[in-house]
């Protein structure tokens, strides 16, 4: 019989110790690692290597997070790895905006859902990932305007500001939550941008991430920005066509989309 240990609970205060800064107050569960002497293992994979290949881009097209998982992936959610991560990922953004001599056609482009803003008061009740995407109860989270902002990509925009980069959100929320994402990015400390692209369903409709992508990035260098950077959670954000000059990938093991 399969024994999953959970310590007792403690109460996160803050999300540089694990959660304010997103708005909400978890229970965090300090799990041992499911590898290594005395761990619990589950068929085939342990949780830390499934997420590893995740985010590797060698597991794709999965659907859920694995069952047996949703006690990992919240740990580490809520936990100060993968704020960690985030911090080293966006670190090494900023080290490589201050090498460029910046001129007014260069733009720099974010990607919303778990790079800008943060939909973890919403995964936090529905199972981490282990739930199948429900899009009624993800929209309605979403037009609430409530997602606070992911911490480490907050204080990158407003560096990359600073240097006189310009920002472009590009997002595949479509055209009829523009309005509250907008709201959203504002509230959350995303005060100014030069473009909120957001879905045209009626051109994209049945196209993946990576197509709808590409063919936006397309339009803007088209138009004559250079984009020279290029920040997302999934890897259909920065695959593709005219991706940018660098490319930096956050850390998501909560869904995938291609």
């Amino acid at each position: 019989m399969k024994v999953l240990v959970f310590f007792v609970a403690i109460i996160l205060a803050a999300w540089q110790c694990h959660g304010r800064d997103h708005g909400a107050t978890y229970q965090i569960f300090p799990l041992r690692m499911k590898s290594g002497s005395g761990g619990h293992y589950i068929p085939e994979i342990t949780c830390t290597s499934w997420r590893l290949g995740v985010e590797a881009h060698n597991v794709i097209d999965w659907k859920t997070v694995p069952l047996d998982c949703e006690g990992y992936i919240g740990n580490y959610i809520l936990g100060d790895q993968y704020r960690s991560d985030s911090k080293t990922v966006c670190r090494e953004a900023y080290l490589y905006a201050k090498t460029l001599n910046i001129t007014a056609n260069y733009i720099w482009v974010f990607d919303i859902d778990e790079t800008t803003l943060s939909n973890l008061p919403y995964y936090a009740d529905h199972g981490f990932g282990v739930e199948p995407y429900n899009a009624t109860a993800f929209n309605e989270w979403v037009d609430l305007g409530e997602a606070p902002a992911l911490p480490e990509s907050l204080k990158l925009y407003k560096k990359l500001v600073s240097l006189g980069i310009k920002i472009v959100f590009l997002t595949g929320r479509p055209l009829d939550q523009k309005a509250v994402t907008a709201t959203n990015l504002k509230l959350a400390g995303y005060h100014a941008w030069e473009k909120l692209i957001c879905k045209d369903t009626s051109i994209y409709s049945g196209s993946t991430a990576v197509t709808y992508k590409s063919a936006e990035r397309k339009k803007l260098e088209e138009s004559g920005y250079k984009i020279i950077g290029n920040i997302g959670d999934q890897w259909s954000d920065i695959l593709g066509n005219n991706t940018g000059d660098r490319t930096f990938k956050l850390p998501d093991p909560l869904y995938y989309i291609s």
